[in-house]
């Protein structure tokens, strides 16, 4: 199974914040819908994994959530592209859960549910919290410039070895050349 795992906003959608509160507010960023497509088009299978923390502070309810991502399907569903599932964490950083990023979780379950193994399996995130989950369950992180790629760029930390891309677009682009 040829499998990538991305993350949410910043990656996918422009990312804020004060938080993506509501379905207006989830805008894809530009090539993004495309390059999904292009993933499932070439064989891969798509997850997601988002800390979805604003649930956990009242900004918005799962429902809302449902919303955000039916309008993620639809608008992917015209590019021919699908995700395979969506796997979010509505907890804050207190709660101290084991599915926030960077604890590895979320991407426990993509393992069991998929019954795979993720080592080397492409992680695409913009923050260090992304980075250091892929490295916890062995995957391959990735970091994209939009979102808070520039702001993850700029720290520097943990950063060795890790590809570096403009965008979800050239991140695809790059994969499909190599054959991953």
């Amino acid at each position: 199974m040829k499998l990538i795992i991305l993350d949410r906003d910043g990656v996918i959608n422009e990312d804020s914040d004060d938080y993506i509160k509501s379905p207006e507010e989830f805008i894809p960023l530009p090539g993004s819908l495309e390059a999904i497509a292009r993933l499932n088009h070439a064989g891969f299978t798509v997850m997601v994994v988002t800390n979805q923390s604003g649930i956990g502070r009242g900004y918005f309810d799962v429902g809302t959530l449902d919303r955000m991502h039916d309008k993620l399907r639809r608008l992917l569903a015209n590019f021919g592209g699908h995700i395979e599932g969506i796997f979010y964490c509505p907890h804050t950083p207190d709660d101290n859960c084991e599915c926030r990023k960077p604890k590895p979780g979320l991407l426990q379950d993509i393992a069991d549910r998929l019954g795979v193994s993720l080592t080397g399996i492409p992680f695409v995130g913009d923050s260090l919290s992304d980075l250091q989950v892929a490295r916890a369950v062995g995957a391959y992180p990735i970091l994209v410039r939009t979102g808070k790629g520039e702001r993850t760029l700029a720290k520097g930390k943990e950063l060795g070895g890790v590809p570096v891309y403009t965008d979800l677009a050239e991140c695809v682009e790059a994969l499909l050349q190599q054959n991953l």
